[in-house]
């Protein structure tokens, strides 16, 4: 973690736009924040204005208002435009968010103050080549999963690591994730944990069969490449839960490590990662009573 090097004076304000409790706790805490005399923006995460309006540099720092997916959203954004996130828990699983939406004006005075840390979070460059052709390009902060859709039949795949073929693999799916995605869908498939400050990709396949089974963690900076094979079926690509899209026998996916980091607003100590992984493991909140 670093010292930010000054407290804010413009913030934008990102709220999920399927909750409507989110912007209405926004649009209080603009005009809080415009009372203190801050610069301050609310709008969902879907406003084109506002976004072009962080990437044109006139913010600098963004509180996103939901869970773990708004955070997922906001750090597309936040992370180009090199603006730290201040994330708020509106939902059930916060893991990536710092506080409760019940805690947030117990915090404005040590955020406006620049009394935090900043945590760094490495994120991921996803490219889907066609026909020798880059057709699509992505920016993530947990992962990208190359896996079955409908049909219910594995995966023949490919992987690359810096252009060597790594192995191939049957499977129902190939996850590629970053040391914050790795307590995800990674972890879930049997993946191990990374602390966020790492800079390693890990690889984990999704239910194997007659394939390697284990997840593989590789070297700082390496690149992964995901083939599809022949005879797969209704492959899709998904980055950080965004909408699938479809692959053909023959694209590839390409991942690297991406020239932005996702910037954290941290209050604690750096040892909370540890402290709430253990507490998350032991009482899954999405789990229910």
């Amino acid at each position: 973690m670093q010292k930010p090097v000054s407290p804010p004076c413009s913030i934008v304000i990102v709220t999920h736009p399927a909750q409507p409790h989110a912007a209405l706790e926004g649009a209080i805490l603009m005009q809080e924040l415009n009372r203190r005399g801050i610069n301050a923006h609310n709008a969902p995460l879907n406003d084109e204005t506002a976004r072009q309006r962080v990437l044109a540099g006139e913010f600098d720092m963004m509180i996103a208002l939901g869970g773990d997916g708004t955070m997922l959203r906001a750090s597309h954004i936040s992370a180009p435009a090199g603006i730290p996130i201040f994330g708020v828990n509106m939902g059930h699983f916060g893991f990536l968010t710092e506080i409760s939406h019940d805690d947030i004006m117990d915090h404005l005075d040590p955020l406006l103050n620049g009394e935090y840390n900043l945590e760094n979070r490495m994120m991921l460059r996803v490219e889907h080549w066609s026909n020798e052709e880059c057709v699509g390009v992505w920016r993530v902060l947990n992962d990208v999963v190359v896996c079955r859709g409908s049909v219910v039949r594995p995966l023949r795949l490919k992987a690359w690591v810096d252009g060597f073929l790594l192995t191939r693999y049957v499977a129902d799916g190939l996850i590629a994730a970053t040391p914050t995605g790795s307590s995800a869908y990674a972890l879930a498939a049997g993946g191990p944990i990374l602390p966020p400050e790492m800079r390693n990709i890990v690889i984990v396949p999704v239910a194997p069969h007659l394939s390697l089974d284990r997840a593989i963690v590789l070297a700082e900076g390496a690149r992964v490449s995901i083939g599809v094979q022949a005879n797969s079926h209704d492959a899709v690509m998904s980055g950080d839960g965004q909408a699938p899209q479809p692959l053909s026998e023959g694209d590839t996916v390409r991942v690297q490590t991406d020239e932005y980091s996702a910037r954290f607003v941290r209050f604690e100590d750096a040892g909370y990662f540890y402290r709430n992984i253990t507490k998350y493991m032991e009482q899954n909140p999405s789990a229910g009573d």
